[in-house]
């Protein structure tokens, strides 16, 4: 193979450890080594003993080059690469399939079998693509473990949703070979997705003053766009958070600028947006504010009685970021209760964005105050699903979809 032959593989001299455990989506397994292969990558397979019951040792030692291990207690694998080893050896541990039940011993740290060994053991990074029945991946003991392996740095690639091999139609596919690779690649380029790119992001809610007591605002955590801004960080931009009133602590590397009204947020963000590359509004700005702000708190003089305020419209930033003739990549966010697409799409049109992400906020356990959420991203001629999942988990899936269409 000549230099540039293997200049133009992404996975060029990167030595991934692929994990098998047992489910119908194990026969994957032997087209990913293959894949990864073509990228450069040099693999080697460990298997739990259920996945051996979906596809043989043999198949990936022939796909692999390599002696598949899945023993922990195998003298002669421990005589050659021993588990220690092969944990250091690796530049990333993919898991694929990835069961609810090996997902749910990682959770608990366990070290059972060889493959959960050396997922503690190793100091690479660790994705799994799980892969499962949509009522187990539903279910709240498994929701619950990926939130514990997701708070602990694992990656969580997938699943994708569709058509099961039980016959069920929902989330819990395993995602493609290629869009595994495609991860792998990202995971593990040289430079990170979003490396020299300057992010101007909010994020929150916004209070709209009443008097000195009261004010008008919305359910916003900020969650996820806090969740956003750590992912992009890691992606390796620089970030700036303009942040309403929160009680989330600023992720490390982060620039925070505080603010309380739409308007404030409208000055911080128009300043600064000449110097981004990239804008993403998550914030949920309040689109009224009282024309009028008593100077002391407002007083009932009755029981009976009624108080009226009038609303006039507040600035809408993410319009006017849109509207700038030297504009930023510029993504929306769209949080709805009915026709999100339609009105998603819309928002799009109108407000000159690039890319606009949409969530149905009326569905319980998501969206506002929830850990978790589901989007989807649409652009001019194209849309992508992410599926429900912890919002710093969906917030690497959006960066890195947000990176693909910013690069080209």
């Amino acid at each position: 193979m000549s230099r540039i032959e293997k200049q133009q593989m992404r996975l060029a001299d990167k030595r991934i450890l692929l994990g098998v455990s047992g489910g119908i989506a194990a026969y994957k397994s032997a087209e990913l080594v293959r894949r990864l292969k073509d990228q450069g990558a040099e693999v080697r397979v460990v298997m739990t003993r259920s996945a051996k019951e979906f596809i043989t040792p043999l198949t990936l030692q022939a796909v692999s080059g390599h002696p598949v291990a899945y023993s922990l207690l195998d003298p002669s694998a421990e005589a050659g690469m021993g588990h220690i080893e092969l944990a250091k050896w690796a530049d990333l541990v993919l898991i694929a399939p990835a069961s609810a039940n090996l997902m749910a011993r990682m959770a608990a740290g366990m070290a059972d079998e060889l493959l959960t060994t050396l997922c503690l053991a190793t100091p690479a990074p660790i994705a799994l693509a799980p892969a499962m029945n949509q009522q187990m991946y539903l279910n709240a003991a498994t929701q619950a473990n990926l939130k514990t392996l997701a708070s602990r740095g694992i990656l969580l690639w997938g699943p994708d949703a569709g058509s099961q091999a039980c016959g069920d139609v929902g989330p819990g596919r395993m995602l493609d070979p290629l869009e595994l690779v495609d991860r792998c690649c990202q995971q593990l380029a040289a430079e990170p997705l979003l490396a020299g790119v300057k992010l101007l992001l909010t994020a929150g809610p916004t209070r709209e003053a009443l008097d000195p007591v009261r004010y008008i605002s919305n359910h916003s955590s900020g969650k996820m766009g806090y969740a956003i801004a750590r992912a992009a960080r890691e992606a390796g931009a620089e970030v700036t958070l303009v942040s309403g009133p929160v009680t989330l602590t600023t992720p490390a590397g982060v620039t925070r600028i505080d603010v309380e009204s739409a308007e404030q947020m409208h000055q911080a963000v128009m300043s600064r947006v000449g110097e981004c590359d990239l804008f993403i509004g998550c914030a949920a700005v309040a689109d009224y504010r009282p024309e009028q702000v008593a100077s002391q708190k407002i007083k009932k003089t009755g029981d009976n009685d009624q108080m009226v305020v009038k609303l006039v419209k507040n600035p809408d930033i993410i319009a006017s970021v849109g509207a700038l003739s030297d504009k930023p990549f510029t993504v929306g966010f769209a949080a709805e209760t009915v026709d999100v697409e339609q009105y998603a799409l819309d928002k799009l049109q109108r407000k000159r964005l690039d890319m606009i992400a949409a969530n149905d906020v009326s569905r319980e356990g998501q969206g506002f105050n929830a850990d978790d959420n589901a989007l989807t991203v649409f652009w001019q001629g194209g849309q992508a699903p992410l599926p429900l999942a912890d919002k710093l988990t969906l917030a690497r899936h959006l960066i890195a979809l947000i990176a693909r269409h910013y690069r080209h």
